[in-house]
């Protein structure tokens, strides 16, 4: 969907557990979660169509001759047709250009970071801007991250997906083109006036104090 997460950014002190877990998981799926969306048990179901297989393909070949740590990525063969392929978690060290695509494809990278700021340099680098997120007990690191994410969205200890329904929905950058929901939606429909009305029966003095005697 178009607000999961595609880069998880670690602190450098965690970033060796949190992509064991991912791993572990994305194994798992991988090996039992694949397969038609129809069926219950189904957690990930075909591709689109063959472009998104092949940006998802194309972004896995630049990416492996820069790290060793790619889980998953491989077409798997279910049924006729349907681009079924297993998610992929990546971990790397820094932020390559292949990074910067959008593939729309089950492509998640890990990359660390020391401190805050440099967190926030490395989410605010990408040419999309719909939504993010940060996990954290620091108030001040929450407040930080909301008044620098440059997404639309910006939650705090909620993944990237599920907006509210309540708030006004979309992006900013390349994801940008306005907002739907919330208090913004009806103003797509409105045309904005100003506009002043002078009720006494003297003439009203120009603005600023102008004087303009004739």
């Amino acid at each position: 969907r178009c607000t999961s997460t595609r880069r998880v950014i670690v602190h450098r002190s965690l970033v060796d557990k949190v992509f064991g877990i991912l791993s572990k998981a994305y194994r798992q799926i991988g090996e039992t979660k694949i397969g038609d969306p129809l069926e219950p048990a189904t957690l990930v179901g075909p591709l689109i169509d063959e472009h998104a297989f092949s940006c998802m393909q194309n972004a896995l070949k630049q990416i492996r001759p820069l790290t060793s740590e790619v889980v998953g990525g491989e077409k798997v063969a279910i049924g006729p047709g349907g681009f079924y392929v297993k998610p992929a978690v990546v971990r790397l060290d820094g932020q390559p250009e292949a990074v910067f695509i959008e593939t729309f494809a089950p492509l998640t990278y890990v990359i660390p970071y020391d401190t805050i700021e440099e967190a926030l340099q490395i989410h605010n680098a990408v040419p999309q801007g719909l939504s993010s997120a940060i996990m954290t007990t620091d108030i001040r690191e929450a407040e930080f991250f909301k008044r620098n994410s440059d997404c639309g969205i910006a939650n705090v200890n909620i993944g990237t997906s599920g907006a509210e329904i309540g708030g006004a929905f979309g992006g900013e950058k390349e994801t940008g083109g306005g907002r739907e929901s919330g208090s913004d939606a009806w103003k797509a429909y409105m045309r904005r006036q100003t506009s002043t009305t002078f009720f006494g029966r003297d003439k009203p003095d120009l603005a600023q104090g102008i004087k303009f005697d004739v």
